[in-house]
């Protein structure tokens, strides 16, 4: 009996670590979405200037998973508010709204005891929508500094560049 306590708490700690239903729903709508997978190791290879502020930046992330949807396939008026809802129904609160370069950084975070335990970012433009999905923390007022890394990467923002210039 004790080892099958140990199973189901080893089993729910992991599940809750894992990425919000909301986004894996979203990733099984859109499959022809961009998705990438990051840990924090991945992160750090991106700081190719070996920048100490970046290294700082993801030090409290554990896992990220990044979506790129092309809101102009099958992306209904409407979606989006029920994108938010369905974050919030897994206990996402709203921390944080601003503006970088012509996108709109929707920023929502997970805790448990007054410790942030995920993150979720969902930066939306006229085309795209990009949901940043991440068990750990990062600061808030870095949140864009994170997404520009990304965008700056020579392979991701490859990906990402090449994935919109395709449909247009």
């Amino acid at each position: 009996m004790r080892y099958i306590l140990i199973i189901l708490l080893a089993v729910s700690a992991h599940i809750a670590q894992a990425q919000s239903a909301t986004t894996e729903a979203l990733h099984k709508k859109y499959s022809e979405a961009l998705s990438l997978f990051f840990y924090n190791n991945t992160l750090r290879m991106l700081n190719q200037k070996e920048d100490k502020d970046f290294d700082a930046l993801i030090k409290d992330i554990e896992k990220m998973k990044f979506l790129m949807i092309d809101k102009r396939k099958g992306f209904a008026t409407g979606d989006y508010k029920k994108i938010v809802s369905n974050y919030k129904s897994e206990s996402f609160e709203e921390a944080m709204t601003s503006r970088h370069q012509g996108k709109n950084f929707d920023i929502f975070i997970k805790e448990k005891n007054g410790d942030t335990k995920g993150m979720l970012v969902l930066i939306n433009d006229s085309t795209n929508l990009f949901v940043l999905d991440i068990v750990g923390k990062i600061a808030l007022d870095k949140v864009t500094k994170l997404y520009s890394t990304l965008d700056e990467s020579a392979d991701i923002g490859k990906k990402i560049r090449n994935f919109t210039k395709d449909e247009e």
